[in-house]
Protein backbone atom coordinates (compact mmCIF):
# COMPACT_ATOMS: atom_id res chain seq x y z
CA UNK A 1 0.00 0.00 0.00
CA UNK A 2 1.40 3.66 -0.54
CA UNK A 3 0.49 4.78 2.84
CA UNK A 4 2.50 2.16 4.51
CA UNK A 5 5.49 2.84 2.27
CA UNK A 6 4.92 6.85 3.19
CA UNK A 7 5.35 5.61 6.70
CA UNK A 8 8.37 3.64 6.13
CA UNK A 9 10.18 6.63 4.65
CA UNK A 10 9.54 8.95 7.12
CA UNK A 11 10.78 6.54 10.07
CA UNK A 12 13.62 5.76 7.80
CA UNK A 13 14.23 9.65 7.74
CA UNK A 14 16.36 12.11 10.61
CA UNK A 15 14.82 14.01 13.46
CA UNK A 16 15.87 17.23 11.58
CA UNK A 17 14.31 16.21 8.38
CA UNK A 18 11.25 15.29 10.08
CA UNK A 19 10.85 18.66 11.40
CA UNK A 20 11.84 20.38 8.26
CA UNK A 21 9.17 18.11 6.77
CA UNK A 22 6.50 19.14 9.11
CA UNK A 23 7.38 22.89 8.39
CA UNK A 24 7.09 22.42 4.77
CA UNK A 25 3.85 20.31 5.12
CA UNK A 26 2.61 23.30 7.54
CA UNK A 27 3.42 26.30 4.77
CA UNK A 28 1.28 24.10 2.17
CA UNK A 29 -1.75 23.74 4.25
CA UNK A 30 -1.85 27.70 4.78
CA UNK A 31 -1.07 28.65 1.17
CA UNK A 32 -3.77 25.65 0.33
CA UNK A 33 -6.19 27.39 2.94
CA UNK A 34 -5.71 30.75 1.57
CA UNK A 35 -6.61 29.84 -2.07
CA UNK A 36 -9.36 28.52 -0.95
CA UNK A 37 -10.47 31.07 0.87
CA UNK A 38 -9.77 33.63 -2.36
CA UNK A 39 -11.77 30.88 -4.58
CA UNK A 40 -8.09 29.88 -6.59
CA UNK A 41 -8.10 26.10 -5.45
CA UNK A 42 -9.16 23.84 -8.10
CA UNK A 43 -8.85 20.07 -5.96
CA UNK A 44 -10.17 20.90 -2.21
CA UNK A 45 -8.64 17.43 -1.70
CA UNK A 46 -5.70 18.57 -1.40
CA UNK A 47 -6.24 20.11 1.90
CA UNK A 48 -7.01 16.70 3.66
CA UNK A 49 -4.32 15.14 2.16
CA UNK A 50 -1.74 17.22 3.38
CA UNK A 51 -3.76 17.27 7.05
CA UNK A 52 -2.96 13.51 6.82
CA UNK A 53 0.72 14.11 5.97
CA UNK A 54 0.89 16.09 9.10
CA UNK A 55 -0.73 14.05 11.73
CA UNK A 56 1.54 11.15 10.19
CA UNK A 57 4.58 13.07 10.98
CA UNK A 58 3.42 14.13 14.15
CA UNK A 59 2.94 10.50 15.12
CA UNK A 60 6.15 9.14 13.96
CA UNK A 61 7.67 12.26 16.20
CA UNK A 62 5.12 11.61 19.21
CA UNK A 63 6.49 7.94 19.04
CA UNK A 64 10.27 8.95 18.78
CA UNK A 65 9.22 10.72 21.90
CA UNK A 66 7.99 7.98 23.56
CA UNK A 67 10.32 5.46 22.44
CA UNK A 68 7.67 3.21 21.18
CA UNK A 69 8.91 0.39 19.18
CA UNK A 70 8.17 0.27 15.22
CA UNK A 71 5.20 -1.34 14.50
CA UNK A 72 4.99 -3.42 11.02
CA UNK A 73 2.25 -3.68 8.79
CA UNK A 74 -0.55 -6.19 9.08
CA UNK A 75 -0.97 -9.12 6.68
CA UNK A 76 -3.77 -7.89 3.85
CA UNK A 77 -7.09 -9.42 4.60
CA UNK A 78 -8.04 -9.97 1.37
CA UNK A 79 -5.92 -12.83 0.73
CA UNK A 80 -7.36 -14.56 3.92
CA UNK A 81 -10.91 -13.95 2.81
CA UNK A 82 -10.54 -15.23 -0.41
CA UNK A 83 -9.61 -18.38 0.62
CA UNK A 84 -12.59 -18.60 3.34
CA UNK A 85 -15.95 -19.79 2.05
CA UNK A 86 -18.53 -17.53 1.27
CA UNK A 87 -21.80 -18.87 2.39
CA UNK A 88 -23.16 -21.57 5.42
CA UNK A 89 -23.55 -23.90 2.03
CA UNK A 90 -19.74 -23.80 1.11
CA UNK A 91 -18.71 -23.72 5.04
CA UNK A 92 -20.86 -26.84 5.61
CA UNK A 93 -19.63 -28.67 2.45
CA UNK A 94 -16.37 -28.21 3.81
CA UNK A 95 -16.20 -29.08 6.64
CA UNK A 96 -18.16 -32.36 5.49
CA UNK A 97 -15.01 -33.29 3.20
CA UNK A 98 -12.67 -32.34 5.90
CA UNK A 99 -14.72 -34.84 8.35
CA UNK A 100 -14.65 -37.52 5.00
CA UNK A 101 -10.87 -37.12 4.88
CA UNK A 102 -10.33 -37.97 8.12
CA UNK A 103 -12.54 -40.86 8.58
CA UNK A 104 -10.54 -42.56 5.49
Amino acid sequence: MKTDQVLQDMRALEGDELANRLKLARRELYELRFKLAVGQLEDSSQIHKIRKDIARILTVIRQRELGEPVIEAPEPVEAAAAEEPETAEETQAAENEEDEETDE
